[in-house]
């Protein structure tokens, strides 16, 4: 039975502790959870784990054998592998020659064999249920495919230790019911798995014990999972009770219109589509992977060209063709995919909140002013409680959470009427998500218009003034709050097909 130690590990970056003598352990046939809030050391963890990273004290043994990784290769070669948040894909390679990258099949003239490529990449799709042509470029592809592209590639290397590090994050329920199996089954060869969520209710569904981590430290391990609650859990976590992690606020809002969009059409979208938004409202969107609710955002953003239709931002008709475009009016957008749409990686925490708003802030409209530079970053990583070692850190090297904060400081710090928020919280601790909330309540009652799409329910019924439902590329329907109800919107975002076979 696979038995995977780790004793004393202890990792330092400049400025910050990541690890402080992490002593765990994790058995084979189990599902081991890892759970704690944003910059806890789980995904430092993992990255020692991999071979990405050496710890500075420590020792990893994999059954009674120790073992010192200089490289990912190395971590492989020992039957390790890590399913990273951060996806770790070639856009411009096809599916096939993402899954096998180093590990290409050869001829006899040691060419590579590409039948026999895309022969076991076709195998290894199939095993996990999804109907993706390996020939295609990784970039043609949604976050989701590409999500369960990564698992296909970490299961082709038949690890006896595998690790996932929110896996479900850009997953519909339907490929998060494929991934359990998959994990489920894993558990049943015998393999060493470690389950990384902020999902809680993941957790406790999927996970035979749980594992809890707390600035850079071991918390506590708990056994038994039928007893364990999840305010007990979220306590260890954050150190403090949170009972109700939306505290939605009510307030009074206008019936000025902010926003118009009338018959938008855009790529990715079935038919026109028309809404609005009023001053200080929070308007969520919701609906399943596919349903077009990014390319919609991404579209009046001007992320993407606009085909037909009108938008309008306080009554005056604009032309967005552009983002420039959009920040120039004060509309900004968070994306999705914060890590390749919305960091700047190699850049500082100061570069990256100030790099909007400094336009406004040149000295003689062409030199930076070191000074404001310095303020408005410290300024805003205080006020957003962004934790960095000091506003130089590269931010790359920040947790996902405070990577989305240094976004949201970037539009806070510019003039700011409309904000765009597509998976928010995506990747995001319950700590981390309860602070995110009040500041979205805090810009709402300050006058900023926000969108928010999400794909977690629970999360978009908890914090929304109104509730834009879409399925198939259009609008079904925009429910006021008092008319949420989970399984009315489930109902309304599932396709059509899928209706008929509940039907049947």
């Amino acid at each position: 039975m696979n038995r995977l130690e780790l004793t004393g590990i202890s990792k330092s970056f400049p400025g910050v502790k990541a690890l402080d003598s992490i002593h765990v352990t994790f058995k084979g046939g189990t599902v081991g959870g890892l759970v704690g809030e944003n910059g806890a050391g789980k995904s430092t963890l993992l990255k020692i784990l991999s071979g990405a990273y050496t710890p500075d004290e420590g020792v990893i043994t994999i059954n009674g054998q120790t073992h010192a990784f200089k490289s990912t290769s190395d971590a492989l070669n020992a039957g390790i592998a890590v399913i990273y948040q951060e996806l770790n894909l070639v856009p411009e390679m096809t599916v096939a020659e993402n899954m096998m990258l180093g590990h290409y099949p050869k001829k006899k003239s040691g060419l590579i064999d590409f039948t026999a490529l895309y022969a076991t990449a076709t195998k290894h799709l199939e095993y996990i249920m999804e109907n993706i042509d390996p020939h295609v470029k990784i970039k043609t592809l949604p976050i989701a495919q590409r999500q369960m592209i990564e698992i296909a590639k970490a299961l082709l290397y038949n690890a006896s230790i595998i690790a996932f590090d929110e896996p479900t994050s850009s997953l519909s329920q339907k490929e998060i019911t494929n991934l359990f199996r998959i994990i489920r089954t894993l558990r049943e060869q015998g393999k060493t798995v470690i389950y990384v969520s902020h999902r809680l209710e993941e957790v406790f569904e999927l996970c035979d014990d749980v594992i809890v981590f707390r600035d850079g430290k071991f918390v506590e391990k708990f056994t038994d999972m039928e007893t364990l609650t999840h305010d007990v859990l979220v306590n260890r976590m954050v150190g403090r009770d949170i009972s109700d992690i939306y505290n939605y606020q009510s307030r009074p809002i206008e019936e000025e219109a902010v926003l118009s969009v009338e018959d938008f059409l855009c790529t990715g979208l079935a038919t026109p589509i028309s809404f609005s938004l009023r001053k200080g409202e929070i308007l969520g969107f919701f609906g399943l992977v596919g349903a077009g609710r990014t390319e919609l955002m991404k579209g009046i953003y001007g992320a993407t060209k606009q085909l037909e239709g009108t938008v309008r931002l306080n009554g005056e008709e604009v032309q967005i063709k552009k983002p420039g475009d959009s920040i120039r009016r004060g509309v900004a957008f968070l994306p999705e995919d914060r890590k390749d749409e919305g960091i700047i990686p190699v850049r500082s925490v100061e570069e990256n909140i100030n790099i909007s708003s400094r336009r406004n802030n040149l000295k003689c409209n062409f030199f930076l002013d070191q000074q404001w530079e310095r303020q408005n970053a410290e300024s805003f990583m205080q006020k957003l409680s962004i934790k960095s070692p000091s506003r130089h850190q590269i931010i790359q090297n920040l947790s996902g959470g405070n990577q989305q904060k240094t976004i949201l400081a970037r539009w806070l710090g510019d003039k700011l009427s409309v904000l765009i928020m597509d998976e928010p919280t995506r990747g995001i601790d319950v700590g981390t998500k309860n602070e995110f909330y009040n500041l979205m309540y805090q810009m709402a009652e300050a006058g900023i218009s926000i969108i928010c799409v999400s794909s977690d329910l629970p999360e978009i019924m908890g914090i929304c003034d109104r509730l834009a439902v879409m399925r198939e590329g259009r609008i079904v329907d925009i429910l006021q709050r008092d008319e949420f109800d989970k399984e009315q919107i489930m109902n309304l975002a599932l396709p059509t097909k899928h209706k008929e076979q509940q039907l049947a």
